[in-house]
């Protein structure tokens, strides 16, 4: 068993980068692409089969105009398992046993809580932020019902990340695909049915969705469950270790918040959209949708990033953190430009999987010129921002990011955007906003590098 799991690990702190990099991302990229195949399924499934052209729109709209939403509501939650990652890597680069079994069942007791608050807050909470939004009336009903079936699952959904973030750290991203795989196919033929055969249009999709990341999770669950390794986990100790909760949620809090502001720009660009109506909307969110696949490629070099920095500070090899950089930055950069320009290259035909309604394939088309083409700038921003929370660092670069990315964005939305009352205006914030926070978080690379590397060669580097 133990040499068996053990083929799925990587050691991040030996050999040449590239070839370990891109052995760690790819299936990492297909396994987030897998996971954003369950809300375009959602998407393609409605706006083909829910009923008449209308109603279809409403349910494309419904369910994209939600997406903002419900990241901004998981981000914190989220957030911690990037501190998972971070202190699981490390310890396990440094073969601290008890420290890792300790990370496993503080890691699985967080999801479940976490799971179980998030979903709560969201059912609650799902209607008024809608409202707030300004989310049209032949919309916001279908919304609402979507976010508070998808709220429902939450617990699963938690787990699964939490889940894969500890293999993750040991360089395991194939088995996570593999289970994604299931529950994929899973997802689709569910959506198939609830919608064509049971007529249940967005509460159909939802339902799909939960029920098949619950599969996901119950793998993960047992991958766990069923190794040798110094990452297994027995239901009888599960648990919070305060300990590692703290020296989590250091490191996982931080990018948590980062990412819930983030999302809290995203609601008011979102707000902006709604004020040009319904069919805007529908192709926002269908483009929105596409862009999510080569968002989900570059935060997969942005987690690789996270995974071998922090390895490699727990191995203390110092020398390789700006290996490890570079080389992630170069592959962001040619996996963002390229997938981001062959997106927008067939821009027109992909919106038109989603809907066939021409204008809002003209919206969805006009969003993918300003965004897709310069995707590769948001890449490069987090790849630097995950050095830095590899390096134990994740206050410094969400301060970073709630300045240059997010205050930035709401300032544009406040001003350009008033005077200048065009969508096209309003998506140049986000290629805007990338350059100057991407120029930020390398000037606190450098200085943090440093910090860090004198405390390395001083022996006094903790998890």
């Amino acid at each position: 068993m133990k040499n068996r799991n053990r083929k799925y690990e990587i050691d991040m702190t030996k050999g040449a980068l590239l070839p370990k990099i891109l052995l760690f991302s790819i299936p990492l990229i297909i396994s987030s692409v897998l996971q954003l195949l369950f809300n375009a399924a959602d998407i393609v499934v409605v706006g083909q089969f829910a009923g008449d052209d209308t109603l279809g729109a409403n349910c494309v709209a419904a369910i994209g105009s939600t997406g903002s939403v419900i990241n901004m509501l998981l981000s914190v939650f989220m957030g911690l398992s990037v501190g998972v990652n971070v202190l699981a890597a490390r310890y396990f680069a440094a073969r601290q046993k008890k420290e890792m079994e300790e990370t496993v069942h503080t890691t699985v007791a967080l999801a479940l809580i976490g799971g179980i608050i998030i979903a709560v807050i969201g059912i609650l909470v799902s209607r008024p932020i809608l409202e707030m939004m300004g989310s049209p009336k032949e919309v916001i009903d279908l919304s609402t019902l979507y976010m508070r079936i998808y709220f429902i699952g939450m617990p699963v959904t938690m787990l699964y990340n939490f889940g894969a973030a500890i293999l993750r750290a040991t360089g395991d991203t194939r088995r996570p695909l593999y289970y994604l795989m299931n529950a994929g196919v899973i997802n689709v033929i569910l959506n198939l049915i609830f919608v064509i055969g049971f007529h249940m249009h967005v509460a159909g999709v939802a339902l799909a969705t939960i029920l098949a990341q619950a599969v996901s999770a119950g793998l993960i669950v047992k991958a766990l469950i069923t190794t040798d390794e110094m990452y297994k986990l027995s239901i009888r100790k599960i648990r919070v270790d305060m300990d590692k909760t703290k020296r989590i949620v250091r490191v996982g809090l931080p990018a948590g918040l980062q990412g819930a502001i983030f999302s809290f720009s995203n609601v008011l660009i979102q707000s902006s959209i709604n004020e040009f109506g319904s069919v805007a909307m529908a192709g926002s969110a269908a483009a929105a949708n596409i862009e999510g696949f080569v968002y989900m490629a570059m935060n997969s070099v942005y987690q690789a990033c996270v995974s071998f920095t922090s390895q490699n500070v727990g191995a203390n090899k110092p020398e390789r953190i700006g290996k490890v950089l570079r080389t992630c930055l170069a592959v962001v950069f040619v996996v963002g430009a390229v997938m981001g320009n062959v997106f927008y290259f067939f821009g027109a035909q992909l919106v038109s999987i989603y809907t066939k309604e021409p204008a809002t394939i003209q919206y969805g088309v006009q969003r993918m010129a300003v965004i897709c083409t310069v995707y590769f700038l948001c890449g490069c921003m987090d790849v630097i921002c995950g050095s830095l929370r590899g390096m134990g660092y994740s206050t410094v670069p969400m301060i970073v990011s709630i300045i240059g990315a997010c205050g930035l964005r709401i300032v544009w939305i406040l001003t350009a955007f008033r005077i200048y009352h065009d969508l096209t205006v309003l998506y140049i914030s986000y290629p805007v906003t990338w350059t100057i926070t991407s120029t930020a978080h390398l000037i606190s690379y450098f200085i943090i590098k440093k910090k860090v590397v004198s405390k390395m060669d001083g022996g006094t580097v903790t998890a």
